[in-house]
């Protein structure tokens, strides 16, 4: 199977579960914090998630990402979603190693860091839905949508302030508590509610 869809840019958001901020004990941002992976990170289901040398912490996360359906430019967050083709499932890896050392980019833009799929799926409510992670079968991620702290459609009405987005362009909506540590050789799973299971190993 290949990636559901061929986006110019990935427009990920980091800490944006309440969970998380609590857990972390940080207040909420005041605006989404974007960063943006290339189109190169990305993979289908059941490809290989890549390894890289030197790397001592593979991190994995569930997050629901909304596939831009044309051309989105300065929309409120009332029609936002009017731009959303569907919905799909994203796993960010991150070679933990290398953030904190300077901007992001290092450690989340290899080669297959961002498996999609397995389908873009309609009818989905982005601002109800659960989502779940498993690593090799056991139970790591499980949340629900509500507990973002920006929704989709604030994400995508900020970001189009920002850039234009283009068809088949990816907003990675952030994850939940649990993420955690992959490494070689582990399956990582990942659903969400309404698309379905997202699998890839570690190699």
């Amino acid at each position: 199977l290949l990636a559901p869809c061929e986006p110019t840019k990935i427009v990920c958001v980091g800490t944006n579960y309440k969970q998380v901020l609590a857990a972390k004990e940080k207040p909420a941002p005041e605006e989404p914090v974007i960063f943006l992976k290339p189109s190169s990170a990305v993979i289908g289901p059941e490809d290989n998630i890549f390894y890289p040398p030197g790397v001592e912490k593979l991190g994995y996360e569930v997050e629901l990402a909304a596939v831009i359906k044309d051309t989105t430019k300065n929309v409120t967050q009332e029609d936002a979603l009017k731009h959303v083709l569907g919905y799909t499932i994203a796993n960010d890896i991150t070679a933990k190693d290398f953030m904190g050392k300077g901007p992001w980019t290092k450690g989340k833009a290899f080669d297959t860091f961002l498996p999609l799929g397995p389908c873009i799926a309609t009818g989905i409510d982005p601002n109800n839905t659960n989502l779940k992670s498993r690593l090799n079968g056991q139970l790591t991620q499980d949340a629900n949508t509500s507990d973002m702290v920006f929704s989709v459609a604030d994400i995508i009405a900020y970001v189009s302030t920002i850039m234009t987005l283009y068809p088949g362009d990816v907003i990675a909506t952030g994850t939940p508590l649990g993420a955690g540590l992959a490494k070689p050789g582990d399956v990582l799973e990942l659903s969400i509610e309404g698309i379905g299971t997202l699998r890839n190993q570690v190699s």
